[in-house]
């Protein structure tokens, strides 16, 4: 997901609909990231997914599911996660409802034993969701509740509802969540890695660099890449570099030189180049749609 934001201990936050209410709802499509792909991450969040048109796999800790209409997946805490399209580029449109565990609120250390007895590494790292399964029916219904909830239900949506409806979606998935024994200590290094990149996105980046903040050797670093990301660790410099570039076009009035040097490209024509090969259009090109959209 994009409108993420990286914390001292190496996790990620999403800049939520309200300040103060540690709730991300969205309706999205991938056609919205380049080359119809997110862009590999994680937060201590807890994530659900609802897919309403097309389709997209969803890679979680470097397993792949195929979402179809209808269908929808849960990922839990601290997992490395992203979708993307299928291999003929269509588009999917998605809903999506994100939890932070500060939605419990400060004292109440109960709950929060219990999110992190439920929510832990040693759980379920996600779940796939059809509406086959009544359960799972109801809970895919509840993502789309939430959604009309924040936004079409009301001019401002009611807090308390919106807080008691994500966390009946808490309580319905931990439900159904099981211990796994043996859940590997690998993805840290791969967390390390890709949080280096994304604080580090700005400077010059050898590969030597991303697998020391990991703590492995160059081959190691590109098998772990390969296996939890999908792509190189090169590939996944540039498309975090494209996908920071495409904010800044959007959100800033900064000129193509200035955003190609901010967000660690060589030059402004070689950055104009990268981006018009993977977007298909030029930087100007993208920022006059994007205004053009928005007007």
């Amino acid at each position: 997901m994009t409108n993420l934001e990286v914390f001292s201990d190496l996790s990620e936050r999403l800049k939520y609909n309200f300040p103060d209410l540690p709730l991300y709802v969205r309706k999205g499509n991938l056609h919205q990231f380049n080359n119809e792909a997110a862009v590999a991450h994680w937060h201590i969040d807890l994530e659900f997914i609802y897919v309403l048109e097309g389709a997209m796999n969803f890679s979680v800790n470097g397993k792949v599911t195929r979402l179809n209409p209808g269908e929808g997946i849960f990922v839990n805490s601290q997992r490395l996660h992203f979708g993307y399209s299928l291999a003929d580029h269509s588009d999917c449109v998605f809903l999506v409802v994100v939890i932070h565990p500060s939605i419990l609120g400060e004292k109440t250390s109960f709950l929060h034993s219990y999110w992190e007895q439920k929510f832990g590494h040693m759980m379920t790292d996600f779940m796939f969701l059809t509406n086959q399964i009544d359960w799972q029916k109801s809970l895919l219904q509840s993502i789309q509740e939430i959604y009309w909830e924040m936004y079409t239900e009301h001019l401002t949506p009611n807090p308390f509802r919106l807080v008691s409806q994500a966390l009946a979606l808490c309580a319905a998935i931990g439900d159904h969540l099981q211990f796994v024994s043996g859940q590997s200590g690998v993805l840290t290094h791969v967390q390390e890695m890709t949080s280096f990149i994304h604080q580090n996105y700005d400077q010059k980046i050898s590969l030597e660099d991303i697998a020391a903040a990991g703590a492995v050797c160059r081959s190691r670093c590109c098998t772990l890449f390969n296996q939890y990301v999908g792509q190189t660790p090169n590939n996944y410099v540039t498309q975090y570099r494209l996908q920071k570039s495409c904010e800044m076009l959007k959100e800033t009035r900064r000129s193509v030189s200035e955003i190609a040097l901010a967000c660690g490209f060589q030059s402004s024509s070689y950055f104009s180049f990268i981006f018009r090969k993977q977007m298909g259009v030029t930087p100007q090109h993208y920022r006059k749609q994007v205004i053009d959209h928005t007007s």
